[in-house]
């Protein structure tokens, strides 16, 4: 797969992904801030001004006048909120490319943000905190780094909480514009059927009206684990089945291990055959659902995995997730070279599907150069997972597997979180 790094005089960097076979094209810019730089006072205000873009702007006044405008060349637009990037994009048919730019360019940098709407979007983001809050399989992701990131902003929640966003007012979305939205740190990724010229051409053309740098120099963050002993954090709520996160600290974006984690994770947690899969659902019945990730930020990361279990069953559920984490990183962990290889090849067959799409590939490159200012191609990507041995795998789940650094989130009708924690520690 081939690409194209551009950077323009005012330090606007674009990356542009030929897919000649690709009758569509999708423009995304990313902008190198997410909930983890605002302050605790305006908790919220990243995801809310996601909100605010599709509201009104100059050349499209209202919301109506946007979304007419991506209907009228049958588009899709979205935009997303993280805790290290903010991005938004439109895919089109390749033919509307010059269109789809101006719509999605004139949304991102220059928004009206009436106060009205921000007030009425107000209302809109608190019922969408409620909804989470009704949706544990989707809370339980909040509560878990709540308490793996505690201390740092990551720890917070990217919504916000109602208080913070119900004190926000226009002033702070353009205060917040101002010291982030600027050329050095905006990235634009563009792929499917284009053609690269064509898309320099739109953004030197379009981009040349923002300054360059910030009002203040982006932070860098340094997230330090001072856990000593196992923690546990319950939110009490009646349900019909328990959630439960379980993870430990793991390498950075970009660590030099990352492979080796990837498919550390594919081993004991995704797919069916899978460690986790098999112990928990096949054998014991335990879970109807239960998966591995890893989440990554530039200064750490987390090892996690989800599991939905029966009420009645949850203390069984984490004694067997947490005994299958460090059967491997014991000192003689059992890994045959069967199920060494089949996580390769599952990881490299995952990864070829997952960037089928030109919206997949946008994020591929722009959050790697966003964050690391570094591409890795997806050839270089699949030769980074065969190159991964035994030896590397087993290291690392010893390295990360320390049953006192271990993380439990819960939300279910449970009275204490001692509880759990004894299980932890027995």
């Amino acid at each position: 797969m081939d690409f194209k790094l551009t950077k323009l005089e005012n330090g606007l960097k674009i990356i542009t992904v030929p897919v000649p076979t690709s009758e569509s094209v999708t423009i995304t810019f990313w902008i190198g801030v997410g909930s983890r730089a605002e302050t605790d006072k305006i908790a919220g205000l990243s995801h809310f001004l996601e909100h605010m873009v599709f509201k009104g702007s100059v050349k499209r006044p209202t919301a109506k006048d946007i979304a007419e405008a991506v209907d009228g060349f049958g588009g899709e637009f979205n935009a997303g909120t993280s805790k290290e990037w903010t991005d938004f994009y439109i895919k089109a048919a390749k033919g509307n490319i010059k269109v789809a730019f101006d719509v999605l360019f004139d949304m991102v940098i220059n928004p009206i943000l009436y106060e009205k709407e921000i007030e009425r979007e107000k209302g809109v983001i608190v019922e969408e905190m409620a909804m989470y809050e009704d949706t544990p399989m989707f809370k339980i992701s909040d509560i878990f780094e709540n308490l793996i990131f505690q201390g740092d902003n990551l720890g917070r929640d990217i919504i916000g909480n109602e208080k913070t966003v119900r004190s926000l007012n226009r002033n702070d979305f353009l205060r917040y514009r101002e010291a982030h939205y600027y050329t050095d740190n905006i990235i634009v990724t563009v792929s499917g059927g284009i053609n690269e010229k064509e898309v320099i051409d739109l953004c030197s053309k379009y981009f040349s009206i923002l300054k360059k740098k910030g009002d203040i120099e982006e932070r860098k963050y340094q997230f330090v684990q001072t856990q000593v002993k196992p923690r546990v954090l319950l939110k009490k709520k009646k349900n019909e089945q328990a959630h439960l996160m379980m993870g430990f600290i793991s390498g950075k974006r970009g660590n030099e291990d990352r492979y080796a984690e990837a498919v550390l994770a594919a081993i004991l947690g995704q797919g069916m055959s899978s460690r986790l899969f098999t112990e928990v659902r096949e054998r014991r019945g335990l879970a109807y659902s239960v998966r591995s990730t890893i989440d990554r930020y530039v200064d750490t990361g987390a090892f996690v995995t989800y599991a939905g279990v029966e009420l009645s069953k949850i203390d069984d559920a984490i004694r067997v997730i947490l005994d299958e984490h460090l059967k491997l990183s014991v000192a003689k962990p059992v890994l045959s070279d069967k199920e060494f290889t089949k996580a390769k090849e599952f990881i490299k067959g995952h990864f070829a599907l997952s960037i089928e799409d030109t919206k997949d590939i946008n994020s591929l490159f722009g959050e790697s150069e966003l964050l690391l200012e570094k591409i890795e191609t997806p050839e270089e990507i699949l030769k980074g997972i065969e190159k991964v041995s035994k030896d590397d795998v087993l290291r690392v789940a010893k390295k990360t597997f320390d049953k006192n650094k271990v993380n439990l989130a819960i939300i279910g009708p449970f009275e204490n979180e001692e509880r759990f924690v004894k299980i932890l520690e027995s």
